[in-house]
């Protein structure tokens, strides 16, 4: 008892990391008798009853503290039982609603949370926890393959795997690729399927689509095993107004801003949670807490962070309120994403943190101290808008736009960056990634390779959405599978098997991914190359380089002038132009493992190859 009362006091004081352990439902044994003790926070309730399986459905009422936390140990419920609160708002209404703090869910369009058992699962991943902070420290190679579990792969009949039947075969495909992480969608119950899980009831609850909590923890302790890291997508930003979820859950706004201005976003039509109030941000503290002791995922890829740090974030004049400093800053959100972000360091070492933060706020990826958010990495969006609209441009007028490829090396430094080609990208008429490539269809194969080649040697971090390896040509359909009929063409496989070169060099070789997050690890050699659209320059670490050279059009260049950073011998580490890639060699281009020389001439050292179209050629000097 003593040990509930702390947490609860941890709870109402804002830092209750641990409040799912307490609030919920949760499975002890009382006098002898084994049944579930209800616990659920609703301060302005006239009265709150737990029905459920457990009591033939007749409202059991439940005892308030002072706090307004209602508790009720029910005897005679058993694992596997649905149960829902009966609210009693002050107006008289009565409100059926999910527990706040359910650990499982019925599968929707059915609404009651389910009583359940402690897990007995057996983890045996304690080698991969035990080295996951030295795994993902920021000098570390960090290749993300981003997976929306219910239309990556499908049965027959069109039902989605589960997450024990997907287990292997997603293993075997991200060995194939040779990606360091998987990235899950958010995986937290919800109703809606077209949200893809971005509009969250249960915020500890498995979503059920795919099997049981146990289930999960197979799928994550599988990728562990086999060195695979998981992440995943976390929802602090918004939530949606389903009557059975956290919505006016006691005929108040709760857990969300009483404001309009500031509790409800215009874009979405959901609501935004109040993180001023300390019992709210227990709630997000905790659930993030969960997940990562309950799920032992390696981090966290918070979504919308953008849409927290603004008052005025998708609102015109007249519809926000400033700050107590007169700013546009919701500096209770930033407080929060502090606290976050400082639980998740301390409490979970070595997992990590990545916003998706698409304006200029500075610090996302900096320390408390200095006034940062706190964040391990921050997606780069200005490099995935800067590179997609340079390659929706014929590629014959590409040297017309040659700063818009140069430009992110500027900021490339600014924080710790994901470099993301996600989701978001391919989806709402947006296109594939292969139908956003200008100029010739039939050269989109080969401009993926480039664009693969561009991603995985910029300074940063790799993200990839699922079906963009294989570039299929239709955008992505949460309700179907990803078009795994592409692989029976060659082009596609030889796609893929080029991303898979990538990514072992990526991750082999330390100058292509421990400077990812310093000014130090990237130099140009030529950025300023726009009559032939070429980008040269070197990626440095640990006393080691590579050089770099990319060519962005399908101009073939015959015995080319290419600057060096040294006078020397270079030896070629990858190229795109070979035939097991898709490639056409030439007898004037070099091949992986040839050796050239650069000489000084007017000034400079130079070597002389032929460059293929499209062209990304990775050397080392000898």
């Amino acid at each position: 008892m003593a040990d509930l009362r702390t947490s609860l006091a941890a709870f109402h004081a804002g830092h209750g990391a641990d409040a799912w352990r307490s609030l919920g439902c949760h499975q002890e044994n009382v006098s002898g008798r084994m049944g579930f003790r209800f616990a659920v926070w609703a301060p302005a309730a006239a009265l709150v009853a737990v029905v459920g399986d457990f009591g033939a459905w007749q409202p059991q009422p439940m005892a308030p503290d002072q706090r307004g936390v209602w508790h009720l140990f029910v005897a005679d419920a058993v694992p596997g039982q649905h149960y829902k609160f009966l609210v009693h708002h002050r107006d008289g209404s009565i409100h059926e609603k999910s527990d706040p703090f359910g650990q499982a869910a019925e599968l929707r369009p059915k609404t009651a949370s389910l009583t359940l058992a402690p897990s007995t699962f057996a983890w045996d991943d304690a080698e991969w926890m035990q080295g996951r902070a030295a795994r993902q420290q920021r000098e570390a190679p960090l290749a993300i393959y981003e997976v929306h579990l219910g239309s990556w792969l499908r049965h027959l009949d069109g039902r989605p795997y589960t997450y024990r039947e997907v287990a292997p075969r997603l293993i075997e495909h991200v060995h194939r690729l040779g990606f360091t992480h998987v990235e899950f969608l958010p995986l937290a119950e919800f109703p809606y399927d077209p949200s893809w899980g971005y509009q969250v009831t249960g915020y500890f609850a498995v979503t059920s689509r795919y099997g049981t909590p146990d289930d999960l923890r197979f799928l994550v302790n599988a990728l562990h095993k086999a060195d695979i890291g998981v992440l995943l997508d976390w929802v602090p930003a918004h939530f949606p107004r389903d009557g059975h979820g956290l919505g006016r859950f006691d005929g108040t706004p709760l857990f969300e801003h009483p404001d309009p201005q500031r509790g409800e976003h215009p874009d979405w039509g959901t609501y935004i949670f109040n993180y001023g109030r300390p019992e709210v941000r227990s709630f997000l503290l905790a659930s993030a807490h969960f997940w990562l002791t309950e799920f032992h995922f390696d981090g966290f890829r918070a979504d919308a962070v953008a849409s927290m740090l603004y008052l005025d974030y998708s609102r015109g004049p007249g519809q926000w309120k400033p700050n107590r400093h007169g700013g546009t800053y919701n500096l209770e959100a930033i407080s929060f994403l502090q606290d976050f972000n400082d639980m998740v360091r301390k409490s979970c070492p070595g997992a990590i943190t990545i916003a998706e933060e698409s304006t200029a706020f500075v610090k996302v990826t900096g320390s408390r101290i200095e006034g940062g958010l706190g964040f391990t990495y921050k997606w780069n969006m200005g490099w995935m808008h800067d590179t997609l609209r340079y390659f929706a441009e014929d590629p014959i007028f590409r040297q017309h736009h040659h700063t818009v490829l140069t430009f992110p090396s500027v900021y490339a430094h600014a924080e710790a960056h994901v470099l993301p080609l996600s989701h978001d990208e391919v989806v709402h008429l947006k296109g594939s990634l292969v139908r956003k490539m200008g100029g010739w269809w039939a050269d989109g194969i080969a401009q993926m390779r480039l664009l693969f080649g561009h991603q995985w040697t910029h300074p940063g971090k790799k993200l990839l959405f699922m079906g963009q390896e294989m570039a299929q040509d239709s955008e992505w359909n949460f309700d179907t599978q990803i078009a795994w009929q592409a692989l029976q063409d060659p082009q596609r496989v030889q796609l893929m098997t080029w991303l898979a070169a990538l990514n072992r060099l990526y991750r082999a070789h330390p100058a292509l991914h421990a400077g990812d997050c310093e000014d130090k690890g990237f130099r140009w050699v030529e950025g300023g190359d726009a009559r032939h659209s070429i980008l040269v320059f070197e990626r440095l670490a640990a006393g080691r380089a590579v050089v770099v050279v990319l060519h962005y059009t399908p101009e073939v260049l015959l015995q080319h002038w290419l600057p060096m950073p040294l006078e020397g011998h270079y030896r070629v580490l990858l190229t795109s132009d070979t035939v097991e890639f898709g490639g056409d060699p030439q007898p004037g281009t070099a091949a992986a493992g040839d050796c050239l020389e650069a000489s000084e001439d007017w000034g400079r050292p130079y070597l002389r190859t032929d460059v293929a179209a499209y062209a990304v050629l990775i050397l080392e000097r000898v």
